[in-house]
């Protein structure tokens, strides 16, 4: 335990380790050890965000996917989806309901649906900005090329989340179909960078094929590409792909992740996913606790949410759901943080 602490210790004072240091980490995980980090997490994150915990109103807008991709409940091959997409309206609608219940950020995610083109996204992207200017829009909507995210830029989207999976390309191959790779998916990062988006990157702890070393890369690539957000989560089967024998990823491990992230990065807007929230249910909680910053509570239309499965029994209602603002409120409240209704913008001025 001494080595793990000297090693947080340098984490915390050079925001740097090696590949090896950090699987070393990983390796060591202990009580102890998340014990530590997370009280060197929780000190950076107040000392940046205070006890602010930012919402987010997540829109899922389509589970139409082009791609393929083998951990996903709607991938392409899987004929058992229910499909859906939801129009301008519908979107429209999710934004003045989410709007009148305190939130100021709208993220509007989707499957890799070539329906939602750069003329029908841009159109969506104006009508919100117009009608709410002081709210942000964030997009996770997968790989485009520079032009077309420019065009979103442009159009008023201020954020943008692309997960990168993992920063191992033997492993990006093992959880993907060949025409996909982890060349182009950090590429799309750098231009999205480029472009002036708040940017965010991400992985799944415990995916197939995943090790102390790949793991220690993706935080590795973390330290070196700074994103504004990160999301992680543990990864969790679904039993319509190729991936559905596999175990679920650890609460645990993703708890003491979220604190190593926000120690190497701490200005990073970290959320409390849904994933965590689904495999334990104070995950979200003791994600904050851990060193999160962010909730995304759903948005989405009642009668869609259960078909937007990108894993087994995820959770779209009860607390996860953005109608039950004021439960979220007081259940955070009782680990001593508050609900923000700012924007959240990562801090820049520090």
């Amino acid at each position: 335990m001494e080595k793990v602490k000297q090693l947080i210790d340098k984490l915390y004072k050079i925001r740097s380790l090696a590949i090896d240091e950090y699987k070393y980490l990983i390796e060591n995980i202990s009580e102890e050890a998340m014990s530590y980090a997370k009280e060197k997490a929780i000190k950076l994150r107040e000392f940046y965000y205070g006890k602010e915990v930012f919402i987010r109103g997540l829109i899922e807008i389509s589970n139409i996917c082009k791609n393929d991709c083998y951990y996903c409940g709607i991938r392409k091959s899987n004929k058992l989806c229910s499909r859906y997409r939801l129009t301008k309206e519908d979107i429209l609608e999710c934004c003045k309901e989410g709007y009148a219940l305190g939130f100021r950020t709208f993220v509007l995610q989707g499957g890799e649906d070539p329906y939602f083109d750069d003329r029908r996204l841009t159109d969506i992207i104006k009508e919100i900005k117009a009608l709410y200017p002081e709210c942000a829009v964030t997009l996770s909507l997968g790989e485009r090329t520079k032009e077309s995210y420019k065009a979103l830029k442009q159009a008023g989207a201020d954020r943008y989340l692309l997960r990168h999976e993992t920063a191992d390309s033997n492993h990006y191959s093992k959880l993907h179909p060949i025409n996909l790779n982890l060349k182009n998916r950090v590429q799309c990062l750098i231009d999205l960078k480029a472009l002036g988006f708040q940017t965010g990157c991400g992985f799944m702890v415990g995916s197939p094929f995943q090790t102390s070393e790949t793991l220690a890369k993706d935080l590795k690539f973390i330290e070196e590409f700074k994103p504004d957000m990160c999301g992680i989560g543990p990864f969790i089967a679904h039993k319509d792909t190729p991936f559905a024998s596999y175990e679920n990823g650890s609460v645990k491990l993703t708890l003491y992740l979220l604190s190593l992230i926000r120690i190497i990065h701490p200005k990073v807007l970290l959320p409390a996913t849904t994933a965590l929230g689904t495999l334990n249910d104070n995950g979200r909680e003791n994600g904050i606790l851990s060193g999160a910053n962010v909730i995304m509570p759903n948005l989405s239309p009642k009668e869609v949410r259960k078909k937007y499965m990108l894993y087994d029994n995820k959770k779209s209602d009860g607390d996860e759901a953005a109608e039950s603002l004021e439960e979220i409120k007081k259940r955070i409240k009782k680990i001593g943080y508050t609900i923000s209704v700012s924007r959240g913008d990562v801090r820049k001025d520090i």
